[in-house]
């Protein structure tokens, strides 16, 4: 472990260095020599008189969330001795896991590429790309023939994965014994119990207002949700990204929300922000990738048969096709225990200076991957502003779905919670569900892979991705996953298999987030 000071020196040293090849850093430079033509600026006190007239500008409070967004996405720094791929992951098991993994997804992809004869990239032609080029804003009109094409990997794929994880270091017989744990997930991990997490989730507490509760026709709106309002116009003119995490963990007002989520995500949607996403755009119009059409047939199965969300399918095409050419998503793969796959530019097979990372953001999409995006799409209709919102939640949290590591916010530590949490506090359904063949695991994995999109009505989601973004963790998806089988346990107790309890709950729509999470947390004996 480091010790806290130099733990702090480092982190500091670390985000001077990222902020210094920013476009912030070069607006703080430009409006320090502007303010040196002002009377007020002495050349005796100058650096003190710059310092104050940035603070009275605004711009120190830029600075500020700039920094504190950094703090938010990068870890802790490693031990200075420790080699690169422990910030990456610490658990070298879990490390070769992540690499096998990949070679499979890798070799799906290069497979269908050799059996469908389509080169992973090309040029369109000139009559195409102008095609698309005016067909930018109504792709979804578009119905290319995809029956060949198969999305690369589904959930439950990826599930078999995590079911086989073992630690080699760990003694684990194939005997059940009290060390096994009953669950799908045989992975030692510290995951937290309820008190630790009512802790946590202290804002959400019973005695506490909440949108999602406090909200509802029979609670009269100056009770709770008038004051909250308030609040939260006076946390975005304040324009204070720390005050707005800490503001969302009781939920967002509609009308706030959009801002709220850009302030805590420092978006801002700058000129040049939307000159890079034209320049994205460029780049679909004029290269054709395969994944491409992976997007497209994913969008196609389901987005688009989606009742919330089936009116955003062009959006989903734009965001979805210019996000596979942003190389600045790699960056996030310096903390993320993935690493972007390889192809080799044609004829120069093994040759690594003909290598590039493929697709160029290095993140090949499964089944269900359009999700993510769908949900933003109720919030932001200026594409170059949901593109970036939807690229920051994805670097922030949703590459952690999909993903091996030991992160708290992973998939693996997720699903162990999930199944520590049926296991302590509704023993008798864990053991009938596990006794029928139906793990409770097959069924939640998709929620949570998918973060709840698509499963829960469009208010319920919103409102669990407000404590996402609050508590900056996706712990509560398996906390959520534990109160429905809660919610739905007399039902489960009368199935005899998991046919029957995947019907019992087949559908989440009706669901009331906060209550679930409230009585789970909160109101059980523990």
């Amino acid at each position: 472990m480091v010790d806290p000071e130099s733990g702090l020196s480092l982190t500091i040293a670390r985000i001077v260095q990222r902020l210094q090849g920013s476009s912030l850093h070069s607006q703080l430079e430009r409006q320090a020599r502007v303010s040196l033509h002002k009377p007020e600026i002495k050349l005796e006190s100058l650096k003190e008189d710059i310092k104050d007239f940035l603070k009275t500008s605004g711009w120190e409070k830029k600075l500020q969330n700039a920094v504190y967004s950094e703090l938010n996405v990068f870890p802790s720094p490693c031990h200075p001795a420790a080699p690169p791929e422990h910030m990456k992951e610490p658990l070298a098991y879990m490390r070769k896991a992540q690499g096998s993994w990949e070679k499979r997804i890798l070799k799906s992809l290069n497979s269908m590429c050799t059996e469908l004869s389509i080169p992973l990239a090309q040029k369109r032609p000139v009559g195409e790309q102008k095609e698309l080029l005016n067909k930018w804003n109504e792709m979804g009109t578009d119905e290319p023939d995809l029956s060949l094409f198969r999305p690369v990997y589904a959930p439950k794929d990826f599930l078999e994965v995590l079911m086989n994880l073992r630690n080699p270091n760990y003694e684990n017989g194939e005997q059940p014994s009290f060390r096994n744990h009953l669950g799908l997930i045989q992975v030692p991990l510290k995951v937290k119990d309820i008190p630790e997490l009512k802790e946590d989730f202290s804002e959400l507490g019973l005695n506490i207002g909440q949108l999602g509760i406090d909200d509802s026709a029979q609670v009269p709106p100056e009770f709770f949700e008038n004051e909250h309002v308030r609040v939260g116009q006076k946390v975005l003119a304040e324009q204070d990204s720390a005050a707005a995490q800490q503001y969302v963990r009781q939920g967002c007002p509609t009308a706030l929300r959009a801002d709220l989520w850009a302030l805590i995500l420092n978006i801002s949607n700058q000129p040049e922000d939307i000159l890079y996403y034209e320049q994205l755009k460029s780049n679909v119009i004029q290269h054709d990738l395969l994944v491409d059409s992976l997007i497209y047939k994913d969008v196609k199965l389901t987005a688009s048969n989606d009742d919330y969300y089936f009116v955003f399918e062009d959006y989903l095409y734009q965001v979805l096709l210019c996000f596979s050419r942003d190389t600045s998503v790699l960056e996030h793969f310096t903390y993320s225990s993935a690493t972007p796959p390889k192809s080799y530019i044609r004829g120069k097979l093994g040759i690594e200076e003909y290598a590039v990372f493929y697709p160029p953001n290095g993140v090949i999409p499964f089944h269900g991957f359009s999700m993510y995006v769908a949900p933003l799409c109720f919030l932001y209709h200026e594409p170059s502003k949901l593109y970036q919102i939807f690229r920051e939640m994805y670097v922030r949290f949703f590459f952690r779905l999909h993903s091996i590591s030991s992160h708290p916010s992973g998939i693996v530590s997720l699903c162990l919670l999930f199944e520590t949490l049926l296991q302590t506090h509704l023993p008798q359904l864990f053991y009938h569900l596990r006794e029928i063949g139906a793990q409770p695991l097959r069924i939640s994995f998709k929620w949570m892979v998918r973060a709840f999109s698509g499963y829960l009505a469009t208010d319920q989601l919103l409102l669990l991705w407000d404590r996402i973004l609050g508590y900056n963790s996706l712990e509560i998806l398996a906390v959520l996953a534990a109160a429905v089988f809660a919610f739905r346990a007399v039902n489960l107790m009368e199935v005899t298999s998991l046919a029957a309890a995947e019907a019992v709950l087949a559908d989440l729509s009706t669901l009331k987030v906060m209550p679930l999470l409230q009585i789970f947390l909160f109101a059980t004996v523990t």
